[in-house]
């Protein structure tokens, strides 16, 4: 990878049938580029991270030193929902500045390499609404990192490579998941595209819709939640509460809000419908066959940010072989909700923005 100012733009995707929910874009110029640079220059002076909640809980509205047209476009994006995803490009990434790819998220988050790259993502993300991270996954950061770990190749998580990253919400089990997803590239010389598929795409029978919006389905809690607490800390609170969701987890529909126009939560891997209801395991079925037949490929490039309307959209990503060479795929992963105060009821330990 060469360095430059301005990133290589990567705005390619797999060729899709036309009319589908294709991702809106925004490219920096040269002008916003300069003026993200002192933003974050001034930001980093403060000492205060964006891992951490502080970051977000300010006197003064950080977000609005945002260049004004990147602001304006992200503004537009969350109050129409015009869109199951939009996209971002040309955020500076200096690549040999980076260093290596870390070889685990543990490395990753005692390091402030990317300290610029997290101060853009998180200013994009309170545009959107407000950060929060989770006391389960990456020591409650609240940017976390996705990167290929040794021994995880064919897990369903962040972690994964060799196995397809199936279609899902994220953080489908739990009534606190965010309304959109942020993915920053920091590094993807191999081009791995994250899948995306907007439920506006699918065509599926009245009867399908039916009894996809009936509560007929069980959502587990992704087993990375559990793991590493189990791992870091098997003493901790939050272990218990995880342990009910997967064991008594709650009866979810699959679609719900406006019939004709739905919003979705799913996550296949770790679903499942009652013994004997064949009906929901068939609609459930030829949901996710659509899902698939819409699909589009996005490769999250150097300097690119991907928004993912967590309500339109499930996402995913194919499998690649990693190297574990320090060349790997590298992103930032932010996650945001319209409303905090649903973390108020019984999901936040300490913090409204720290939840399990």
């Amino acid at each position: 990878m060469t360095t430059t100012s301005q990133p290589d733009v990567d705005t390619s995707h797999r060729e899709a049938p036309a009319g589908l929910d294709t991702p809106l874009e925004y490219v920096l110029d040269s002008d916003e580029v300069a003026e993200l640079r002192a933003v974050a220059a001034k930001l980093a002076d403060t000492g205060v991270s964006p891992d951490l909640p502080d970051f977000y809980d300010r006197d003064h509205p950080v977000e609005d030193l945002l260049p004004a047209g990147l602001r304006a476009f992200l503004l537009s994006y969350r109050r129409t929902e015009r869109g199951a995803a939009c996209l971002v490009h040309g955020f500076p990434v200096d690549d040999a500045a980076l260093g290596p790819t870390p070889g685990h998220w543990r490395e990753a988050i005692r390091s402030d390499i990317a300290l610029e790259q997290e101060l853009w993502l998180a200013l994009c993300g309170m545009v959107l609404g407000d950060p929060f991270g989770w006391v389960t996954l990456q020591e409650g950061r609240i940017i976390q990192n996705i990167l290929p770990v040794r021994g995880d190749e064919h897990r369903q998580s962040g972690y994964g490579s060799e196995s397809l990253l199936e279609f899902h919400t994220e953080d489908g089990f739990h009534p606190g998941r965010c309304d959109h997803l942020l993915l920053f590239g920091l590094r993807n010389r191999d081009r791995v595209p994250t899948i995306v598929a907007s439920v506006r795409d699918v065509h599926l029978s009245e009867e399908d819709r039916t009894v996809l919006a009936e509560e007929r389905f069980l959502i587990l809690p992704d087993s990375e939640h559990i793991r590493q607490l189990e791992t870091d800390d098997p003493g901790h609170p939050a272990l218990p509460r995880l342990y009910e969701m997967a064991e008594r987890p709650v009866p979810t529909a699959v679609l719900f809000g406006d019939r004709l126009n739905p919003y979705l939560r799913i996550d296949r891997p770790f679903m499942r419908v009652a013994s004997g209801d064949s009906e929901a395991a068939g609609a459930l079925d030829r949901l996710m066959d659509e899902l698939w037949r819409v699909q589009q490929d996005i490769a999250v490039g150097p300097g690119s940010l991907l928004v993912v309307d967590n309500y339109r959209a499930v996402h995913g990503r194919r499998g690649f072989t990693p190297r574990y060479d320090g060349t790997d795929r590298w992103l930032k992963k932010l996650t945001v909700s319209r409303s905090l105060r649903r973390n108020h009821s019984g999901y936040a330990l300490q913090h409204p923005r720290v939840i399990v």
